[in-house]
């Protein structure tokens, strides 16, 4: 009994803490070892043996995914074609479509792998422009950007080249365009929800006549200027690398890597390593690399000052990857501790047996307890990836729906107050979340969390498609 409440615990200081404000570099072994020790488990094996090679194996993995989505957003940011993108969309919806507008530009952005916390700063002056001129409520603009940025694109959509798409691939042998039309129809779910919801809101603010907030919240005007007087490259150039991260990544997916002898891979050195694990993985990086130097090509700045952006992308992409691999040791050690099992139990046991059911509550409480969707979903399959296979081998459910399920499921309750990107958002648009996080809630948790009840229905019923 100690060691469930120690668990508990742990979880309890980890969510707390990072509400606070600590590093989860810093609570990951800390929360961890508290386990351990009201476990009564040795205290410095599970540090070195279990929470150290865990994380490791997670840098391992994904480094390279963490690294290069970091430099290419980057690039993305400094050149000023994110900024092009979202005018160009803005300009051809108008401001009468401003959520609209905001919405679909944050989605292309982080469709074609533009990081979030970019595509939030790029996007903030663009809608404070935009939610002025239509007279909407300031405090409506984290929700739109969350909606874009934060949803459908970031787990639902085929293709996307987002972590949380990503991370499933080596347990189940998947690429990134699993169960493609679950994935379309669970993204408009998403959109059409958050969009109804946001368009509704916006019109009791209209009609009650709160407009867009008098006098201007701080730091509204330095953000509506923040581009004017920067030369943004045109709309071609700007979007040529978003498109080439997409369609890159399916033809290397689909057509480049099956065709290539790989039977390598089955020497020792390889670790003996089946090309379906590798696939989706191998993929992601070709089309980033590629679109990475389609974009240097077509960056007019110095070389000077592409080396700085892509320098500084290298470096903004280790505490993101670092602060996700503390959390896939945290959860390892609390897998190692004996009281363990009766949680594991009791999640495999949900669903009678359904392990799409199980593996969306367990992926999303994981989720919502981290605040981090990669977090939550790398503990699950870190945890328990090896007895979902099984579960859904024995039911008869493809990889590809599992996969799909599994990224969707991360989506929902890791946006809880104490998640990271929205407390970064909240700090970009100046607002707290007193006056904004009850719409994100609704656009980033109960709507992702509908559209996968949408889609766990429709695979059970029909399988993947």
């Amino acid at each position: 009994m100690s060691g469930l409440l120690g668990i508990v615990l742990a979880l309890g200081l980890l969510i707390w803490l990072a509400y606070r404000g600590i590093s989860v570099l810093v609570l990951g072994p800390l929360c961890a070892l508290l386990a351990v020790l009201l476990a009564g488990a040795p205290l410095l094996a599970s540090y070195t043996q279990v929470f150290m090679p865990a994380l490791g194996r997670f840098i391992v993995a994904f480094f390279p995914l963490f690294l290069l989505g970091a430099i290419f957003g980057k690039l993305m940011e400094d050149s000023g074609s994110a900024r092009s993108i979202a005018h160009w969309l803005v300009a051809r919806l108008g401001s009468q479509r401003a959520i609209l507008a905001v919405v679909l530009a944050c989605a292309v952005l982080t469709y074609g792998g533009v990081s979030l916390f970019v595509v939030a700063f790029a996007m903030y002056p663009v809608a404070v422009a935009l939610f002025r001129a239509a007279d909407i409520p300031k405090r409506l603009i984290p929700a739109t950007i969350a909606l874009g940025a934060f949803t459908f694109t970031m787990t639902a959509l085929p293709g996307t080249p987002a972590i949380q798409n990503a991370i499933p691939m080596p347990y189940f042998g998947t690429t990134a365009f699993a169960a493609p039309g679950l994935g379309v129809i669970a993204g408009l779910v998403m959109l059409g929800l958050g969009l109804g919801w946001l368009r509704r809101r916006a019109s009791a603010a209209r009609a009650a006549g709160e407009g867009y907030g008098a006098p201007a919240h701080d730091g509204d005007d330095e953000a509506s200027g923040a581009s004017a007087g920067a030369a943004l490259p045109a709309i071609g150039p700007a979007v040529a690398p978003v498109l080439a991260v997409i369609v890159l990544n399916y033809l290397f997916s689909a057509h480049i890597l099956p065709a290539l002898d790989t039977s390598y891979l089955a020497r020792p050195e390889f670790g003996a390593t089946p090309m379906a694990a590798l696939r989706g993985l191998w993929a992601i990086i070709a089309a980033l690399v590629l679109s990475i130097v389609l974009m240097a090509a077509l960056d007019r700045r110095t070389v000077a000052s592409l080396n700085l952006s892509i320098g500084a992308g290298a470096n903004a992409s280790v505490m993101p990857m670092f602060n996700t691999a503390s959390q896939v040791g945290f959860g390892a050690v609390i897998a190692s501790l004996p009281a363990f099992a009766l949680i594991r139990d009791a999640v495999l046991g949900l669903g009678g047996g359904n392990p799409l059911v199980s593996l969306s509550v367990a992926v999303n409480i994981l989720a919502g307890i981290t605040g981090s969707a990669s977090g939550g979903m790398s503990i699950a399959l870190e945890t328990l990836g090896g007895a979902y296979v099984e579960m859904a081998n024995v039911a008869g459910v493809s990889m590809e729906l599992m996969h799909r399920v599994t990224a969707i499921a991360t989506g929902g309750l890791d946006a809880l107050p104490h998640n990271g990107a929205v407390i970064t958002l909240l700090g970009i648009c100046h607002l707290s979340h007193r006056q904004s996080y009850g719409d994100i809630f609704v656009v980033a948790v109960a709507v992702p969390v509908v559209s996968l009840a949408t889609v766990v229905a429709l695979g059970t019923l029909v399988g993947s498609f």
